[in-house]
Parts: structure tokens; C-alpha cells; sequence
């Protein structure tokens, strides 16, 4: 079954790859995974052989009404109609295991990252930019996002594959990798001034201006630096050396 465009995805086609990126993650067999856009259940299918139990998760009613009757063959996969992002989360320990329309991979590890109750490890398919620009390199060669830093206060981010435009149906008009996101056992940023730490760093990636006017010498970074060559390390810095947020 074809996506209607207005659900725009691409679909993994292969259950044995799905297979191979799973045995590359850290999610144990007694675990429960969410499926997030689960199509008809390719994914889902391939977890619950994998995992104690899984929820698929679909908006499109006329997929899930195929998501439904598929998912009929396993009694350890709950099916869940709706958004994602209005959901509520499990109150025990979970995972996330899912292939996301792309132009939903910032709204939904927002989600992931901001909530209280937050995934115990997360891997996503997304675009190879918008992967890399999460991963918080020590380097300045490397571009970060505004995103990718706030991630980074309480998830360590690492590309695990990347894959090839033919694993899909249809193929994206761009590359793709298998993301992962595991939650630190200490954050960089304690909870209780998480909410200052975004509000800091969204600002200075907003207005450059507003960065230059830090210590940044502090960190080595030349006047006129941009925001995204700032490593996470250096904008955690930056952060404590704050009396105003």
C-alpha cells in the first residue's frame, strides 16, 4: 500500500535490513518499542520478534486500518491511531525504533528530549544533513545545530549506518543514516536549568550578535565566529559562565 502524499514517507523495503539495524542497537529483549509512522507494520513486525512488546504508531487512518489487521499476528504489539507528538508516553522504561517522515524529525526528538518522560535510546532514520548536524563533534570543521546541542545535554548521538537510496519505496531524493541517541546516565546540563540551557543556546543561534558578546574567548572562538561551528562541550561552557539565565 502506497502513502497518499500529504503522509509523505519513505518506506523501508527489506525486513532482513530492518533486522540488521536492530542487532546495531543497544535495545535489550525485554524491552518495549515504540514504532513511530509504522505504515503497515514492516518494522513492527521485525520488533516483535526482537522485543517483549511494541507499539506501533499511525496517523494516516487508511494505513492503519492495514497496520491493524497486520499487527492481528502478534499478541505482544499494541497499535495506536493518532499523532505521535499528542500521545502520551509509557511511565515505564522504553525505546524508540522507527523510520519518520523527515520533514518530522526536529518536532519529534524535540518531543523525545523535552518530555518527562524521555526514551531510554532512540534510533531514527533520517537525512544524512540533519543527522550529522546533531552529532556533537569536538572539532570545529564540523557544523552543529541549535537542535543537535540541546540533544546533546542529555543524549549522546553517533551515526550507526548509512543507508542507500534503494532500501526504500519510494527512493528519497536524498541520502539517509541510522541515528542513534542514547540518554547520558549524568547530563551535561542539570534538569532543573535544562529549560535555561535551551532558552541560551536557541538565543545565540537566533542572533550571532548575541554570541559574540560572551566570553567566547573562553572557549578559543575568534569575534565573527558562527554558532554552528561551537562544539557541545563549549557551549555547556559558555552556559556556566552565566549569572542571567
Amino acid at each position: 500500500m502506497k502513502r497518499l502524499h500529504t503522509y509523505s514517507q519513505n518506506l523501508l523495503r527489506n525486513p532482513q535490513l530492518i533486522k540488521e539495524l536492530f542487532e546495531r542497537t543497544n535495545i535489550r529483549r525485554d524491552a518495549l518499542v515504540i514504532d513511530i509512522g509504522a505504515g503497515t507494520g514492516t518494522i513492527s513486525s521485525v520488533l516483535a520478534r526482537q522485543v517483549r512488546s511494541v507499539i506501533a504508531v499511525e496517523f494516516e487512518p487508511r494505513m492503519f486500518m492495514k497496520l491493524r489487521e497486520n499487527m492481528d499476528y502478534y499478541p505482544n504489539v499494541t497499535v495506536y491511531e493518532g499523532d505521535f507528538l499528542t500521545m502520551e508516553l509509557p511511565k515505564v522504561p522504553y525505546s524508540i525504533f522507527a523510520n519518520i517522515p523527515f520533514h518530522l524529525s526536529s518536532p519529534i526528538i524535540n518531543h523525545l528530549v523535552e518530555t518527562d518522560r524521555p526514551p531510554q535510546c532512540v534510533y531514527l532514520i533520517v537525512q544524512k544533513q540533519f543527522g550529522r548536524k546533531l552529532i556533537a563533534e569536538t572539532d570545529r570543521e564540523h557544523f552543529t545545530s541549535q537542535l543537535g546541542m540541546i540533544v546533546g545535554a542529555r543524549y549522546e548521538t553517533k551515526i550507526r549506518k548509512a543507508l542507500a537510496r534503494t532500501d526504500f519505496l519510494p527512493q528519497p531524493a536524498v541520502d539517509t543514516v541510522f541515528l542513534e541517541m542514547m540518554r547520558r546516565d549524568v547530563p551535561l546540563v542539570k534538569k532543573s536549568r535544562f529549560e535555561a540551557y535551551k532558552t541560551f543556546t536557541t538565543e545565540c543561534f537566533s542572533d550571532p550578535k548575541k554570541l559574540a558578546k560572551l566570553p567566547i574567548s573562553e572557549i578559543g572562538l575568534e569575534v565573527g565566529g558562527s554558532p554552528s561551528r561551537v562544539t557541545l562541550t563549549e557551549w555547556v561552557k559558555l552556559f556556566n559562565l552565566q549569572t542571567t539565565y
